[in-house]
């Protein structure tokens, strides 16, 4: 089993900084790629940015230049760097990890507002 706990959302001004972390626990000695993903109200989730275990990265078009993925692979935590936060921006955030064997595993998500 494996367990992913995201942390680090919170209220934000436009145009400032916040930091997301994602911790994962359990049996995770085979994750291949992690991602950050996220859903606002009355939408669908989307992804916003996604990392291969050797630092491959890929961004959504509307967070490229101002969000950046990495990951830490000794400690199991993938990490969002999310500068110059705009409203459009405001979602929950999850957290996601694939298996080299197949599965996946998702976070509960932290909320990230941004005030307008």
């Amino acid at each position: 089993q494996v367990q992913l706990v995201e942390s680090g959302g919170g209220l934000v001004e436009p145009g400032g900084s916040l930091r997301l972390s994602c911790a994962a626990s359990g049996s995770v000695f085979n994750i291949a790629t992690m991602g950050w993903y996220r859903q606002a109200p009355e939408k669908q989730r989307e992804l916003v940015a996604r990392i291969t275990r050797g630092g491959s990265t890929n961004y959504a078009d509307s967070v490229k230049g101002r969000f950046t993925i990495s990951r830490d692979n000794a400690k199991n935590t993938l990490y969002l760097q999310m500068n110059n936060l705009q409203p459009e921006d405001a979602a929950v955030y999850y957290c996601k990890a694939e298996f080299w064997v197949g599965t996946t595993y998702w976070g509960q998500g932290t909320q990230v507002t941004v005030s307008s």
